[in-house]
């Protein structure tokens, strides 16, 4: 089984894929930030390193998926390969960052993947609010995070929300992390998980 949790930067993706592996005991499967060769040189420059980055992570998730289809194991996946194509490649390429000619090519790339791979058995997004986004960026304190603009966040939130109100390859779950404080709320947790259960018991 491949569960995987959508939501933009800062939202609670790690948080609650961590606390989640450990409720299900599910093998959790987490995005390569600390690995990766390209976010520091994008954040400070966006336009040179955009296409890059995307590429990256594009192949990054690419192979996550593979792997998690391979293992047989029931693997809880920190962000989607979904979100990279239809929120922040498009996005880049709106705001002048990233070239129509790098913006095709990827896309054709992506478009190739995806064919090949099968969405998670469910999706659960999380949503919030540029403040809430804002606040939980500042709490973690990395670095290279510090230079993210509010309308770059507003943006991706906009993209996101368009996304989701289009998504029908699994069954999806939402949750409004504005009103959930999951990582020091016991309560909080429980209800969530008690919609999760909901949903994989529909599954089989």
């Amino acid at each position: 089984m491949h569960i995987a949790v959508a939501g933009n930067i800062g939202a609670g993706k790690t948080t609650l894929t961590t606390m989640l592996a450990k409720h299900y005991n599910w093998v959790p499967n987490y995005e390569t930030v600390d690995e990766n060769p390209y976010l520091n040189d994008f954040y400070n420059d966006m336009q040179r390193w955009s296409f890059n980055l995307q590429v990256y992570f594009l192949n990054a998730r690419f192979k996550q998926i593979v792997d998690i289809r391979n293992s047989g194991e029931d693997v809880i996946q920190d962000r989607t390969i979904f979100e990279d194509a239809e929120i922040f490649a498009p996005n880049l390429h709106d705001m002048g960052l990233m070239s129509t000619r790098d913006f095709e090519n990827y896309k054709a790339l992506y478009d190739l993947m995806v064919g090949l791979i099968q969405a998670p058995d469910l999706l659960i997004y999380l949503r919030a609010s540029v403040p809430t986004l804002v606040n939980q960026i500042q709490l973690r304190g990395r670095e290279y995070e510090e230079s993210i603009r509010l309308d770059y966040l507003k943006m991706l939130n906009e993209r996101y929300e368009l996304w989701i109100s289009r998504y029908t390859d699994s069954k999806l779950l939402i949750f409004n992390v504005d009103n959930l404080d999951f990582q020091n709320n016991p309560e909080d947790l429980s209800k969530m998980i008690d919609k999760i259960d909901a949903q994989l018991h529909g599954l089989f």
